[in-house]
């Protein structure tokens, strides 16, 4: 099941075997995406395994514990390693997988090499351009991996644009896919007792690992624009990362100690959700980032940068309040306005859970995958019987 609704195969691939690469197993938004589609295909009737990082964090392999899916382990030694693509070609023959699907660069390049040496179709999904865009070594694999690979996914159109101009190839041989999530309303709500909040004190919420492209710090300086009208205010930001500290020294600098809460990793997060006043994402880039969807799905009041596919989930602003990326200014004026209009906040919610209902459910996007993964086996088993036609003649 998946957002109630059951999610069933095409009858072509019940019981096929599908792999999943990605290059990080820790508590990405591009791994929980894998950790959903492998957990929600093992459960519709096909077999799955899971390729992940030797040494890794082990966090998504904790994510697939007791859903059935299957777990590998692969090694990259250098940048460009031929014993790894070895390596993948085995397993891919040793559990006689029919599809291979890469997520991001680095799976994508030793994935696409290594499906095409066992001789079977690899799709691979891009999340976000940042990771190869910049290095004309990387385009350039991409590139190659590309044409090796039956399809390429983007998790947005703008991302697909992005990726269609830096590449240098056409847009057509992209697909977009959207993600999606699985939502489930939390049980117990606790993260105001937990920051010792009052009924009068307001709480923002973000979620997102502590990157400078998540965009935090422009939180950070929005709220202390904010802290004579609305010195109640308090900011939550669920996530972990190198700006850690940084960002807890930009809150003392702001005068904000008390009321900056850098709650870490959580796993909770539908629970954090539901103790929002307010949703904030301000990302200076993204694709289509889950804690939105999670946002929308929990019926938040939602104030998000204008970036990558952010403005078409939102329904450009029916369903949130859109602000220009890296903008202070902007984000602080957005969020006087909806906490002084808590009716109209009430009301971007409703929206924002109506559209995640109707367009971002979990099951949507794995039925997408679903069809892909189809397509290619079909159009393989049809060159294959074409190849056998021509030598029998």
């Amino acid at each position: 099941m998946a957002g109630g609704r059951m999610i069933r195969p095409a009858s072509g691939l019940t019981g096929m075997r599908i792999a999943h690469l990605i290059e990080s197993d820790g508590p990405g938004g591009a791994e929980r995406v894998v950790a959903q589609l492998a957990t929600a295909l093992q459960g519709a009737g096909t077999e799955n395994v899971v390729f992940l990082p030797a040494h890794g964090e082990g966090w998504l392999a904790g994510q697939l514990h007791g859903s059935g899916v299957a777990i590998e382990h692969f090694h990259v030694d250098r940048p460009i390693s031929p014993a790894c693509a070895r390596s993948l070609e085995d397993a891919f023959r040793r559990h006689r997988i029919a599809v291979a699907h890469s997520h991001e660069f680095s799976m994508a390049v030793y994935g696409a090499w290594s499906a095409w040496r066992a001789g079977i179709p690899h799709v691979i999904t891009m999340h976000g351009g940042r990771y190869y865009a910049g290095r004309l070594r990387r385009r350039l694999a991409l590139r190659t991996a590309i044409a090796l690979s039956g399809r390429t996914v983007a998790v947005s159109n703008c991302l697909a644009g992005d990726i269609s101009r830096s590449l240098r190839m056409r847009r057509s041989r992209i697909v977009t896919i959207p993600n999606g999530v699985r939502y489930t309303p939390p049980e117990r709500v606790t993260l105001r007792d937990e920051l010792r909040l009052g009924p009068r004190d307001r709480l923002v919420v973000s979620v997102g690992n502590l990157y400078p492209v998540k965009g935090h710090r422009h939180l950070v300086d929005a709220v202390a624009r904010l802290d004579r009208r609305h010195p109640t205010l308090h900011v939550a930001i669920a996530g972990r990362g190198e700006l850690e500290e940084a960002l807890a020294l930009r809150a003392i600098d702001h005068g904000l100690t008390d009321r900056i809460h850098l709650l870490g990793l959580r796993s909770d997060i539908a629970a954090i959700l539901a103790a929002a006043d307010v949703f904030v994402l301000p990302s200076l880039s993204e694709g289509l980032p889950l804690a939105l969807l999670e946002a929308m799905f929990a019926g938040r009041p939602i104030i998000a940068s204008d970036v990558g596919e952010v403005a078409v989930a939102l329904g450009y602003g029916e369903a949130g309040v859109l602000v220009e990326a890296g903008n202070p200014r902007a984000l602080a004026t957005a969020l006087d306005a909806m906490l002084s209009d808590p009716n109209q906040a009430r009301q971007l919610g409703a929206r924002a859970a109506r559209r995640a209902a109707a367009e971002y459910d979990v099951s949507r996007m794995v039925h997408r995958y679903v069809v892909t993964y189809e397509e290619l086996v079909r159009e393989t088993s049809l060159r294959v019987a074409g190849r056998a036609a021509r030598h029998a003649r």
